[in-house]
Formats: structure tokens, C-alpha cells, sequence
């Protein structure tokens, strides 16, 4: 058993210190899956924040915790492209830090939106493949660990791969005009 595996399963008992033992544990991984955003540290942390926040956090295993931490960074992301993008159009005016700013064009977060709605589309017609892409785009984990997670084979991850993309683009570019 992974120590991951132990203090998750200590927080589901109700161990309220076992919380403050996962992050230690978790941390270098939830950094590597947000790393392919402009600022890994904040995004973990503000996930990590939004995981426990101030409850007791129940968590039904490894994969459970993973997803979730996935769906978490999904959120901020598509929270920070929201709010850049009603900034565009005259709204939010406010005192910005020098350091925050991104130096990203507004056609990745218009971009982002688009997939984060069509995503949403896919998820009520297949949980599996949108939860698939979730941890694809929004966390970077390949079709092997995340066929993993998914309890999935690798062969049917990737076929799920290829399907959602596929419904996505259409979505997203047909759909979407």
C-alpha cells in the first residue's frame, strides 16, 4: 500500500491530521500535472486549497483524489479564462499585480472556454471519455496513466482518445459557428 493510499484512506476514517500529510506526499505529482499551465505553484495550491479547504475531505482512493484534483485545476482555469475574458469586453477594472499578469494571447482562453463547454456537452452523453479528456488537456497525464486511473485499458483509453477528440472538433468548429 502507497503512503498516498494510507492517509487517504486515514482521512476517509475521519483522521483530521491525515489532510496535512497528503499534500507533502502529493505535491511534486499535482506540480508535474500543472505544469503545462503558466504558473504551476498557484494552480496547485489553489487546488490543493480547494480540495480540503476547511472540511474533512473523503476521498475513495487514489483515483478518486486524482480526478478530483483534476476537475479542481479544470475549474480555476476555466475561472481565470472567464474572468480574463470579461476583462476584454470593458468589466473587471481593477488594480492588476505586475507579477499575475500572463503574457498568453485571448485566443487561448477563448479557446479553452470552447473546449470547456463542449466538454461539459460530452460528459452527459459519456462520463468516462470526458473524465478521459479532463486529465489529458486540463492535467497532462498520457493515455497510460490515465487509463490507469480510469481503470481502463491503455487500448481503450486510446480509442476513447481518438473518439472524443474527434466529437470535440466538431463540436467545438462546426457546432460552435
Amino acid at each position: 500500500m502507497s503512503d498516498v493510499t494510507r492517509v487517504i484512506e486515514a482521512i476517509q476514517h475521519g483522521d483530521p491530521k491525515a489532510a496535512d500529510e497528503l499534500l507533502p506526499l502529493v505535491y511534486e505529482e499535482l506540480r508535474k500535472l500543472a505544469g503545462n499551465t503558466l504558473q504551476p505553484t498557484a494552480l496547485v495550491h489553489e487546488a490543493w486549497l480547494r480540495l480540503v479547504g476547511n472540511d474533512n475531505p473523503k476521498f475513495a482512493g487514489r483515483a478518486h483524489f486524482f480526478a478530483a484534483a483534476a476537475e479542481a485545476m479544470r475549474r480555476i482555469l476555466i475561472d481565470r479564462a472567464r474572468r480574463k475574458c470579461a476583462r476584454r469586453h470593458g468589466g473587471g477594472q481593477a488594480r492588476v499585480d505586475i507579477q499575475q499578469i500572463d503574457l498568453a494571447s485571448s485566443g487561448a482562453d477563448d479557446q479553452l472556454l470552447a473546449v470547456n463547454e463542449a466538454l461539459d456537452k460530452l460528459a452527459t452523453q459519456d462520463a468516462v471519455e470526458a473524465e478521459l479528456v479532463k486529465l489529458r488537456y486540463f492535467v497532462g497525464l498520457t493515455v497510460e496513466e490515465a487509463s490507469s486511473l480510469l481503470d481502463i485499458s491503455p487500448r481503450t483509453a486510446r480509442n476513447y482518445w481518438a473518439h472524443a477528440r474527434t466529437w470535440l472538433y466538431h463540436e467545438i468548429t462546426v457546432r460552435g459557428r
